[in-house]
């Protein structure tokens, strides 16, 4: 069991009870929901979930989507992405220590024992895979392992051994299409001929690999430091100047423009297409501008721009693109 040496919080076992219970009952649960919150980081998970959903709704035709097995697959894809999160500040607590932004989280700071966090990470993991399992298929519950295996086991620990950590993480994060487009039985209706899903969700899943290189770069600059003090092998640690960082934040953001309109080809909506299109372009401009100051305010409206981006792709994938053509099969 490995401790902060200098931390006096209080484990999350009986002593953190203990100490809980000598709190107002609404002061204690804000205390309890800021440690579940610090755990699970559900910003990330909930761009899983909308990612699983989104392959989902582009998958089947329009207004059939069957929600009570969708909603369990999405419950099932939340623990096993909570799990992660687990798994991952376990394995980096040491490294979490060093830096401001991470220090304070439940493991780095010694209120969580690593015992308590594996069995944390265990019971999620197989609880999320069987509800996956259930509701979406086997295949959906194959990929979302595999995408918690490249996550924990591939991802975290490369982050102290190569910048290339980057392109193996966006890995991670494109694969819950796939969960997605398996549990709305998306092999079975391509072999039908309903190419049409298939091809939006292969657009959606290159969409959002694209996507995090812009995303991750400006993070890796704005706390580069903090990496670099920590040993974390970033591209901006790598390259301090920030030119690799930016080339590869430009490439992938010019090379989303088209990727976001194909995105837009299964519905043939005239709205999606502007919307993608337009998105993308504000993306690549973020991009530019990163590239040619390689500063902390370029790169800090470069990460605000990426979520936005995200959240208009996604909205107007969902409400302009289900395929409601699905001529695309021979």
């Amino acid at each position: 069991m490995s401790r902060l040496a200098t931390s006096t919080a209080p484990s999350l076992g009986a002593d953190y009870s203990e100490s809980l219970a000598k709190l107002p009952v609404s002061q204690a649960a804000n205390s309890l929901r800021s440690e579940v919150a610090a755990l699970v980081r559900p910003r990330i998970a909930m761009m899983v979930l909308v990612t699983v959903f989104a392959a989902m709704w582009l998958t089947v035709p329009p207004g059939t989507l069957v929600w009570l097995p969708a909603l369990v697959v999405l419950l099932g894809t939340g623990l096993v992405a909570a799990s992660s999160s687990v798994a991952n500040q376990i394995l980096e607590r040491e490294s979490d220590r060093l830096m401001p932004r991470t220090a304070g989280r439940p493991l780095a700071a010694g209120r969580l024992s690593v015992v308590q966090g594996w069995w944390l990470t265990g019971a999620s993991l197989v609880v999320g895979l069987i509800l996956v399992a259930w509701a979406g298929g086997l295949g959906a519950a194959s990929v979302a392992a595999v995408t918690w295996l490249i996550y924990v086991v591939a991802y975290t620990p490369l982050k102290r051994v190569s910048p290339l950590n980057t392109a193996v993480g966006a890995v991670a994060g494109a694969l819950p299409v796939g969960i997605g487009w398996l549990a709305a039985d998306g092999p079975a209706r391509l072999l039908a001929g309903d190419a049409a899903g298939a091809l939006a969700t292969a657009a959606l899943g290159t969409v959002l690999y694209l996507w995090q290189f812009p995303h991750f770069m400006a993070i890796a600059w704005l706390y580069r430091r903090q990496y670099a003090d920590a040993g974390l092998q970033m591209l901006t640690v790598a390259d301090p100047s920030g030119l690799r960082a930016a080339g590869q934040s430009l490439a992938a953001s010019l090379a989303l423009v088209p990727v976001s309109l194909v995105l837009a080809v299964p519905s043939g909506s005239i709205r999606m297409f502007l919307t993608a299109g337009l998105a993308s372009i504000v993306y690549a401009c973020g991009a530019i501008w990163f590239a040619i100051n390689r500063d902390d305010r370029s790169a800090r409206w470069l990460l605000l721009t990426s979520l936005a981006v995200l959240l208009v792709l996604m909205a107007a994938a969902v409400g302009f693109s289900g395929p409601s053509d699905r001529s695309l099969g021979p």
